[in-house]
């Protein structure tokens, strides 16, 4: 046959019964399909049967141009991360159990030991990562934590007490705490759980189970043995983590409408016989297996008992609470005020004057980091300091004038102010006054307590993750002493005498001052550095920004502006005493423009330093520019050699800043590549840029 004419008839045949064809493949497909559906759902049955917690993350199938393809469900839970705190092993034991639990159901689960894990770097990342984080800590001698532990706890106090960090830093972190301790100690029984649920609570983080505590005393132990109590914790948690892996938020009935769960959940009573009432925001009601916001335990905290530890932002409420509490008992005493007056005037006679700190702000400064010395002054770590101990940079102070900000002692002599500035951030409970009237201490005193409240502080970063061992035996030695912490420094009376002894310690001495005591600041021995602060430009708007104390503040802060120049304001944190936020911040960018047309306006002063980070830049005189290098750095050895010249003259011998001036590095300049951040420092960028913490 012609191999044409029997292509020819192959296709006929074939358009002859393509009906047939077509009919035939259609068939063929749709088979296809529907083994494919059927498998699929089989598949997902199983699952669902199984029991399988990860069935959430099951892709769904999907029909697109016949084809059946997958779809991802949003993942509820990532992993676990299981944080312990052991000083005898009990505490990892459990942790390895409880990794094993988790893994079985096809979760993953990563165990860390707190004192390998760098809470400042990695913490804030849970608050996306979608992991759930687990708590395991023992409470070791006198209610401490274990060394493994001690770090990652105050860290965490700090930044629960640090305003700058703000309420709400670990919003988004999901957590449960299992405290291991033994109520035989009954005044820190499970201390160090119950502090680390609080701290995180306070940083918004959210619980997704009640605080659980384990107890070595068999005699008291819910469950007969504390490894009994971790069991039944246990599986109560992996009950909860199935339920939050299924995108389940609280405990559902089933009868829910619009997305709104009527369930209330099990209340049965638990009181623990070992919590004396429980603690400030907990009442002794049943485990809710659901997320706790703070929102839903403001009220309780703030109804609880004004004996326990407060933050100083929340002084306010309490603070006339107390004085309203005051009055009536002093009315109850039936001395009235006419008795008070004379037994008030009968101290004064016998030359006594009360303390300038309060029992209750004790309390609270302390909880937020203080150091407190004595009767009215104070020490805190800065965090600056950590941050240079780690080679991430200092302050602005570094940048512009070459003080090293691991070796200086942020402190103040007094803790009382005569102003009352809106965007003060403690609640204007801190003394105030125009003049001093409380007891005294001497400055040596608080001289060598701050020196050792400084170095105990610093000895805590021992073996901390990222410290430098240089800088860490450097930070001992302090050298610098920043008299900026709180308060008004210069109307402690003898500032001058403790101005001398930093000197005599080799420490130079950078003082702030609110431009509202001139006269003090012309009696003032050699400072090393002496800042005014300016936060307004006009007479009335310093009235309504800093609420001075004086009648005749304006004067006062004009013969203040005599001493130095400029000083802005930055943001320093939220604070329930304003209403500033980051809206009324100005760019970087905004601010050099500013600065550019201010300098402009200046005869003989030029733009010298810039830093960045702090969004702060430095306006510098001319006669500073020396052959035309800037010299805004310190010599601090020299300016020690003056100092001590000075006093062996009795003062006949002085001497100008131009007299230990230092050239500046080109690294610090304004317009550097560096933009004022060391290059010998490695700058740490926070992957959650919505928790930015920077400023002055």
């Amino acid at each position: 046959m012609d191999p044409w004419n029997f292509f020819y008839t192959c296709l006929t045949s074939l358009w002859l019964h393509r009906f047939y064809i077509y009919s035939s493949v259609a068939l063929g497909i749709s088979i296809w399909i529907c083994i494919q559906f059927f498998t699929s759902k089989t598949i997902k049955k199983d699952e669902k049967f199984n029991g399988n917690p990860a069935s959430a993350e099951v892709a769904e199938d999907k029909l697109v141009n016949g084809y059946a393809t997958m779809k991802a469900k949003e993942v509820y839970v990532a992993g676990v991360k299981i944080f312990y705190g052991s000083q005898t092993g009990t505490a990892k034991r459990f942790a390895k159990g409880l990794a094993e639990a988790v893994t079985s159901l096809n979760l993953s689960a990563e165990v860390i030991n707190m004192g390998d894990y760098d809470p400042d770097d990695s913490l804030t990342e849970e608050t996306t990562s979608r992991n759930i984080c687990v708590f395991l800590v023992a409470t070791y001698t006198d209610g401490q934590p274990t060394e493994n532990a001690a770090w990652f706890c105050k860290w965490l106090e700090e930044t629960a007490n640090d305003f700058r960090f703000g309420k709400m830093y670990l919003k988004g972190l999901r957590y449960a705490v299992f405290g291991l301790g033994n109520s035989v100690y009954v005044d820190h029984y499970n201390t160090v759980g119950r502090n680390i649920d609080r701290w995180l609570w306070m940083l918004s983080a959210s619980r997704i189970m009640t605080r659980a505590e384990g107890d070595c005393n068999v005699a008291q132990s819910k469950h007969g043995s504390i490894e009994a109590d971790f069991e039944a914790w246990k599986t109560k948690f992996l009950g909860r983590l199935q339920a939050l892996c299924k995108g389940e938020k609280k405990p559902c009935s089933g009868k829910c409408k619009k997305g709104k769960c009527k369930s209330q959940g099990k209340q049965s009573k638990e009181s623990s016989d070992h919590e004396h009432g429980a603690s400030e925001y907990e009442n002794a009601e049943a485990e809710e297996f659901f997320e706790t916001t703070s929102e839903e335990e403001s009220n309780a905290e703030e109804a609880g008992d004004t004996n326990s530890v407060i933050d100083v932002e929340d002084l306010g409420k309490i603070m006339s609470h107390m004085k309203k509490a005051k009055k009536e008992r002093e009315l109850e005493e039936g001395g009235g005020r006419t008795s008070l007056s004379q037994e008030s005037a009968g101290r004064k006679e016998e030359g006594e004057r009360r303390e300038m700190i309060t029992a209750a702000l004790r309390e609270a400064l302390t909880k937020q980091g203080y150091k407190l010395i004595g009767s009215h002054s104070g020490v805190k770590l800065c965090r600056w300091t950590k941050s240079m101990l780690r080679g991430r940079g200092g302050c602005y102070k570094h940048t512009f004038y070459g003080i090293e900000s691991h070796r200086c002692m942020e402190a103040t002599p007094s803790l009382a102010c005569a102003n009352k500035c809106v965007f003060c951030w403690r609640h204007h409970t801190n003394p105030v006054g125009t003049e001093w009237r409380w007891k005294m201490d001497q400055p040596e005193m608080i001289l060598r307590e701050a020196i050792e409240n400084h170095q105990n502080m610093i000895k805590q970063f021992k073996g901390v993750s990222g410290v430098k061992a240089d800088r860490f035996e450097e930070a001992m030695t302090a050298k610098h002493c920043a008299l900026s912490l709180v308060g008004e420094p210069i109307m402690y009376p003898e500032i001058n005498r403790f101005l001398k002894l930093l000197h005599q310690h080799n420490i130079s001495s950078f003082l702030v001052t609110n431009a509202q005591f001139p006269e003090e600041i012309r009696n003032l021995e050699p400072v090393t550095q002496l800042y005014v602060s300016v936060d307004a430009s006009t007479k009335d708007s310093l009235k309504k920004i800093d609420r001075p104390l004086f009648k005749d503040f304006w004067q006062r802060f004009l013969d203040s502006l005599k001493a130095l120049s400029e000083k802005g304001v930055t943001y320093c944190g939220e604070s329930s005493a304003s209403n500033l936020t980051m809206a009324n911040v100005p760019w970087h960018e905004e601010v050099v423009h500013f600065v550019q047309e201010l300098a402009d306006l200046i005869p003989d002063y030029e733009i010298a330093c810039e830093h960045e980070h702090s969004n702060c830049l430095l306006i510098a005189h001319k006669k500073f520019k020396i052959n035309g290098e800037w010299c805004t750095w310190i010599n601090y050895d020299r300016f020690q050699e003056l100092v001590r010249d000075y006093e062996r003259s009795r003062g006949s011998k002085t001497f100008t800043a131009a007299d230990y001036m230092a050239k500046t590095p080109h690294w610090a300049l304004f317009g550097s590549r560096e933009r004022g951040f060391d290059p010998l420092d490695i700058r740490y960028q926070r992957k959650n840029k919505t928790k930015d913490i920077s400023g002055c």
